[in-house]
């Protein structure tokens, strides 16, 4: 095995899980002649360290030529494939179906920079951004996530949230989510998704932090997130391109716990 130049750089183990998941050439034009694994270990290196793309060390492959390969396969929805298969292997692993029955919805906001597009004002958590909405299984693994201003309320967020996979996720049933998303999104998701949206309530006596069901896991999640500094704030000028890093994100984290298990 090659020794590895960053502690990000795919192993060989965590390359033959990704293989069959890398775009192949195109037929037409130029042959592709870079490495596309160097590409790869760049686009990881950038979302772990938070570098700027014309910042990456020179051992990699000029930023041009990354960048071009980053969106190239942001806009054919790569990243989305690979976290999707990625997670089913690692549903399997874990001895549990491909598709997830249940789920837990929560938003998270972060702010921008001076870089430009969609923002808001969320002043419940006194962040000027952008929110990030996810879906996760009951073991914190994505399922999606839309990125949008963070003065969207919740319940509009969650909206667009579950308008991207009411058709993509046949065995879903129940949606766990806080106070936040009550009222009238209920009827909303059972109509348009045919889901059940279940209100996980804090105990009214409570006083002070405690651990709600179900909703500690997506919590969770949103901690795996935050260890990718470029994911720390939004930089990106568009929401497409957050989403695309969060799912890049995910799939690192599990191709990296796959090849743990020895799963091929």
């Amino acid at each position: 095995m090659a020794t590895r130049s960053y502690p990000t750089d795919l192993t060989e183990e965590q390359k033959k899980l990704l293989e069959p998941l890398i775009p192949a050439p195109k037929v037409r034009g130029r042959p592709r002649t870079v490495d596309i694994w160097a590409v790869l270990n760049a686009i990881f290196y950038v979302l772990r360290t938070g570098s700027a793309w014309r910042m990456m060390p020179h051992d990699f492959p000029a930023w041009q030529t990354v960048y071009y390969y980053f969106r190239q396969w942001k806009k054919a929805g790569v990243f989305t494939a690979m976290n999707d298969a990625l997670r089913i292997a690692a549903r399997t692993s874990d001895g549990r179906n491909r598709e997830p029955s249940a789920a837990i919805v929560d938003s998270q906001s972060v702010k921008t920079t001076e870089q430009g597009g969609p923002r808001g004002y969320d002043a419940g958590k006194k962040v000027n951004g952008r929110k990030r909405h996810v879906l996760v299984d009951t073991t914190g693994l994505l399922l999606a996530v839309a990125v949008h201003a963070a003065d969207i309320q919740d319940r509009d967020g969650a909206k667009l949230l579950l308008e991207k996979v009411k058709d993509s996720l046949p065995c879903l049933q129940l949606i766990w989510a806080d106070g936040g998303y009550a009222g009238q999104l209920i009827d909303w998701v059972k109509d348009t998704c045919h889901w059940i949206l279940e209100i996980v309530k804090r105990p009214a006596d409570q006083k002070g932090f405690s651990v709600l069901p179900r909703r500690w896991v997506v919590e969770r999640t949103f901690a795996w997130i935050g260890r990718y500094r470029r994911l720390n704030r939004d930089y990106e000028a568009q929401t497409e391109t957050s989403e695309a890093f969060i799912y890049a994100a995910m799939t690192h984290l599990m191709v990296r716990r796959l090849a743990r298990l020895n799963i091929s």
